[in-house]
């Protein structure tokens, strides 16, 4: 499957952002999508996951609602919707795929990756 990442951008603190994934050569509800950022300097970082059978994992700081994984199987893609973003939250946000993950927050453990979309979120 390959993914496209899209939808980042600069946004001031308390702002909001959607980023999409759109899969080609593959059905995104066969796999578990999951959402890493990296920021400069950092190692990549799970935020989120939806899988392939329903249901979704965020990581510590997104389980406090900011964040929300979803996906439209018709068009074959994956959102993250990011609400009251803050500064530390920039980083390049990337999608991944996996069909039989069980180490969702390991991002060594996932086959495809999308090329990583921008997200800076000025104070």
């Amino acid at each position: 499957v390959q993914l496209q990442a899209s939808g980042g951008g600069l946004v001031q603190a308390g702002g909001s952002l959607r980023l999409s994934c759109a899969a080609s050569g593959g059905t995104i509800s066969d796999y578990n999508m999951g959402w890493f950022r990296q920021a400069p300097g950092k190692q990549r970082e799970f935020v989120a996951v939806i899988r392939w059978g329903g249901g979704s994992i965020y990581n510590a700081d997104s389980r406090k609602g900011r964040f929300t994984i979803s996906r439209d199987n018709a068009k074959n893609t994956v959102y993250l919707q990011m609400n009251s973003l803050k500064p530390e939250d920039t980083a390049v946000y990337y999608c991944a795929a996996d069909l039989t993950i069980v180490d969702f927050s390991n991002a060594n453990k996932y086959a495809f990756w999308g090329q990583g979309t921008q997200v800076t979120v000025s104070s």
